[in-house]
């Protein structure tokens, strides 16, 4: 496919947008949206933003399927069920317990949070489960995006490139001042979702995203996570 200059209109673009630094720095995951549609156009500019992340070899891996409207409603009450029959059809393995070190210790740090703003104790089970059972719901998003991939190889790089597409998105969605949360347990039902929207077997799903606008009040929107000091994650060579 030949090289083309993609002529966009930037002062429109940069129009009432966040500049980079606020975007990224204000960025979080949204546990919690009003039951209001994001407009067609703020959609459409936020995919299209996407679009533009890189990849391996230039391949644009993703294929994105937006579910909104009564489809979200009816895939919300399917994937609720699959969830307490315990029926699982994921693409790809995924388990907490294989973290380990400091790695588990933030992810303790996070169910810690959540649970507590949630007013969860630790000894509940029901309600931890009713807390983890909002992912189906979407946590009330009216719109969600879904993930697939194509599998190449052992899926490293293509999964490399749906997460630099991901945070292209959810950067896209935090300078609108809108907000998204990944959701890797959207990925635990990738047979169902995949079957109920009736997307080819070839195309795997590895996560999605639910966004729109934040409720304020919700709240999972209490939980704010800080980050480890550069220190930690980064060595300088000279």
């Amino acid at each position: 496919m030949a090289t083309q200059l993609i002529e966009r209109d930037l002062d429109a673009i940069s129009a009432d947008l966040l500049p980079f630094e606020d975007a990224v720095r204000t960025r979080r995951s949204i546990r919690g949206f009003l039951d209001r549609p994001l407009p067609e156009n703020i959609i459409r500019a936020v995919l299209d933003d996407a679009q533009f992340a890189p990849s391996n070899c230039n391949t644009q891996p993703w294929n994105t399927h937006i579910v909104r409207g009564e489809k979200l409603k009816q895939l919300s009450q399917l994937l609720h069920a699959k969830n307490d029959a315990g029926e699982f059809t994921p693409d790809f393995s995924f388990d907490v317990n294989d973290f380990y070190g400091e790695y588990r210790e933030r992810n303790n740090a996070l169910g810690k949070a959540y649970y507590e703003a949630m007013n969860v104790m630790r000894e509940d089970k029901e309600a931890r489960h009713r807390a983890g059972a909002k992912n189906y719901s979407f946590f009330d998003a009216p719109q969600a995006a879904f993930l697939f991939m194509p599998s190449f190889g052992d899926n490293v790089r293509v999964a490399g490139d749906m997460g630099m597409y991901g945070q292209t998105l959810l950067l896209s969605l935090a300078a609108r001042g809108l907000g998204g949360i990944p959701q890797t347990a959207l990925g635990f039902f990738a047979g169902t979702i995949r079957e109920f929207l009736g997307i080819p077997d070839d195309l795997k799903l590895l996560f999605g995203i639910s966004f729109g606008y934040p409720d304020d009040d919700a709240p999972g929107n209490r939980v704010r996570m800080d980050r480890v000091p550069l220190e930690t994650s980064v060595t300088f060579h000279a």
